[in-house]
Order: C-alpha cells, then sequence, then structure tokens
C-alpha cells in the first residue's frame, strides 16, 4: 500500500498504479459492507474481494523493489535505514485504526458478537498490543471481539503484520537473491498457493485466509505473501517500459471484474474447486497482467497531486480507518435483521463516511505526523516526504 517512484532520483512516478491501489482499497470497502449480509462464503457479495490483499502484496513488491533495490550498493542505505523508512511509512496509521477500533468497541459496550462482556483492562492491552503489532490467539482474552482475528480492534490490519513480514524478508533475504533465484522463490509460492486454494485449504475454497491464526489461515497467508511479494519483486527486476494508452481504465475495469466475480461452482455440491481455481488464475496470471498494464500506462499531463496521486495517498488511510465504522455498522445490521435492500443508504454513508475519515485521517493525521518523524532523523536518508513517499 505504498506510493511509488520509478527510480532513486527520478520525480516520475508510477501514478497509475497509486490510482490503482485506490481503487482497490474501494473495493475493499464495498466487499466489506457485503459481509454484514452474507451467510457464508457463496453469497458475499464482490464475492472476491478479498484477493485485493493478494493485489497490494504484489504491487508493494513491486514498489519496494523499484525504490529500493538500487540504494543498497556502498552503504547508500542501512537495513536499519530501511526498517526505519517502513515504520515511518505504516506504523502511524496503524496507530490511529487500533485507536478508532477501541472507540467503536467501547460504543458497542465491550461486548464480543455473542453478546459476552470484556472487561475494559483486556481492551486496553489488546489496543497495546496492536501498536505493538502483536497478533491475538484465538479464544485468548485480548482476543476481545471473539471472532478469532489477529487484531480484534481492527481487522484488515492483519495484511499490514504480512506486509512488515515482507519488508523483513527483503532487506534480510531477497533483495540479496538472483533474479534465478528469485524467479524459483516466486514458482515455488505459486505453486503451494494454488494447491491451498485448489485444495481447499481454507475450508472453503477460497484464499480469502491470513487473518487469523487458528485453522491453516498463517499458512494460507504466507502462501499469498510470498507468492505476491516475490512476483513483484521480480516483476520489478525485469520490467521494462512500455506506453499503453487507456491503461488505467483497462486496469481499473479488470480489477473490479475479477473481485466481484460470484462465487464459482458450489462447494456443497462438490464442485468447489472451482473457485479455488479461479483465485488461483487471477492472482498468478491475471494480476501480473494488471500490475504490467498499469505500470505501462501513459498518465499523460498527470502530475503529482492529480486524480491518481490522491487515489493513491487515500488508499492507505481508507484501507485502514474503515473497519471500525463496519464493525459499528454490522452491530447495528445484524441487531435490527435488516437486509441491505432496508439500509442500503446507510451502507453509503458508511462508504461515504470511511472515505471523509481517511481524508481527514491523512491531511491532519499523517501526513504531519510522517513529515515530523522524516525531520527528526538524521540518517544520510532521509524518509521522502509524505505525499511521495514509498
Amino acid at each position: 500500500m505504498e506510493s511509488v517512484q520509478r527510480n532513486l532520483t527520478a520525480p516520475q512516478r508510477y501514478m497509475l498504479l497509486d490510482g490503482l491501489r485506490g481503487i482497490a482499497a474501494l473495493v475493499v470497502i464495498c466487499y466489506h459492507v457485503g459481509e454484514g449480509f452474507a451467510t457464508s462464503s457463496m453469497d458475499q457479495v464482490i464475492n472476491h474481494g478479498y484477493l485485493a490483499v493478494d493485489f497490494f502484496f504484489m504491487l508493494s513488491g513491486f514498489v519496494i523493489g523499484k525504490a529500493y533495490d538500487g540504494r543498497w550498493s556502498s552503504n547508500r542505505l542501512t537495513i536499519g535505514d530501511f526498517f526505519r523508512r517502513r515504520l515511518v511509512r505504516l506504523h502511524p496509521m496503524l496507530i490511529l485504526g487500533a485507536v478508532l477500533g477501541l472507540v467503536a468497541f467501547a460504543l458497542q459496550g465491550f461486548v464480543q458478537w455473542n453478546g459476552t462482556p470484556v472487561d475494559i483492562h483486556w481492551s486496553l492491552i489488546a489496543l497495546v498490543l496492536t501498536m505493538f503489532f502483536i497478533p491475538a490467539y484465538p479464544g485468548s482474552p485480548y482476543e476481545v471481539r471473539g471472532n478469532g482475528e489477529l487484531f480484534p480492534l481492527n481487522g484488515p490490519a492483519w495484511s499490514l503484520f504480512f506486509e512488515y513480514i515482507g519488508n523483513m524478508a527483503y532487506a534480510l533475504i531477497l533483495r540479496r537473491l538472483s533474479t534465478k533465484a528469485l524467479f524459483a522463490v516466486t514458482a515455488l509460492s505459486g505453486i503451494g498457493l494454488g494447491v491451498f486454494a485448489i485444495g481447499n485449504g481454507s475450508g472453503t475454497y477460497h484464499l480469502g485466509v491470513g487473518w487469523s491464526l487458528g485453522d491453516y489461515n498463517f499458512i494460507g497467508g504466507m502462501l499469498r505473501l510470498g507468492f505476491g511479494f516475490s512476483a513483484g519483486l521480480l516483476m520489478a527486476r525485469v520490467y521494462v517500459d512500455r506506453h499503453i494508452r487507456g491503461a488505467f481504465w483497462i486496469c481499473t475495469a479488470g480489477i473490479v471484474l475479477l473481485l466481484s466475480m460470484p462465487f464459482v461452482g458450489d462447494a456443497e455440491s462438490g464442485t468447489g474447486w472451482f473457485n479455488g481455481l479461479y483465485d488461483t488464475v487471477c492472482v498468478l496470471l491475471a494480476f501480473p497482467a494488471i500490475l504490467f498494464v498499469g505500470a505501462s500506462g501513459d498518465t499523460g499531463r498527470e502530475r503529482p497531486g492529480g486524480f491518481y496521486d490522491w487515489l493513491g495517498r487515500l488508499s492507505y488511510p481508507v484501507y485502514i480507518v474503515h473497519y471500525p465504522l463496519m464493525y459499528l455498522f454490522y452491530a447495528w445490521v445484524w441487531a435490527e435483521g435488516l437486509a441491505f435492500a432496508q439500509c442500503w443508504h446507510v451502507a453509503l454513508g458508511v462508504v461515504s463516511l470511511s472515505v471523509l475519515v481517511a481524508f481527514v485521517a491523512l491531511k491532519y493525521y499523517d501526513e504531519p505526523v510522517r513529515a515530523w518523524l522524516s525531520s527528526r532523523s538524521s540518517r544520510k536518508y532521509s524518509v521522502a516526504a509524505p505525499s511521495k513517499s514509498v
């Protein structure tokens, strides 16, 4: 979930990719709205919205490769510099998302979904653990919502947990690999991902895993990260600039259509593996193609501060702050027993409010905090300006 630069010195950025990241984040919000009305993974609206995370992982790998691969030689960048930059880029919004999650949980009366009350001190412990990115184990006292989430105050933070793992793997191992070795890692993780999806490792014939430590979630999350992030890094190494007109709208249509596809097959009749195959094809083939076309897009007269840039800057705040609002929305919908047709206007309001809260958080919290943290850095590689950071 980063803004991207073509190389170390050039100000030209892959602005279309910024915009596509924003489009995917908006689709995720719509997918989460649908969770409030789904009875199973098969009737979920925007059914494959969870695959946006795989696209984010791939995009992050591409971004990291383009932004940092040339900086390690001659001690121009140290591992400490790299980790400092990543923390400054990602962690302020993570902390805000956790605080908002605690506020939402308080408004719900500090009770789990089944009505079990939770002591306030366990909620505060969950807040601190989330701030330090320590995941909750299902059934533990600090897994306060009782839904098995890694981070019960803000569920989507799970993907940032894996993002950090990917960043560490890159700094310590992946950047040192030859292109052939990186290809082998990508291929093996892709095979593993396909076996997991088609072989029903999730238990529901889809790749919407990684958000919990229960069952095979963590293994599935690592496979998703392993392929997506390494494939992005590999593409960053071998990609050659092209110029494709209309790339943004082509890729936008592809993302929306792929993520909105209904469940393929029927898990109850034994054809659910078709859906696992669909997920595999999307991640292994379709997303790399979209990333290639998006990176090759002609931005025309677009400049930083334009439409693509705005979407990109807003994508991470939208992703990380919207779910506390979803918790409140779910609680209301379930308590009242509402169907979507009865509250579509409220759902639209939740989506709009999520974007507004994200914009306010970006302008008055995230960017100022990152700018302040950047100014405090005395290292030879200071952190880039917030709206252009990687």
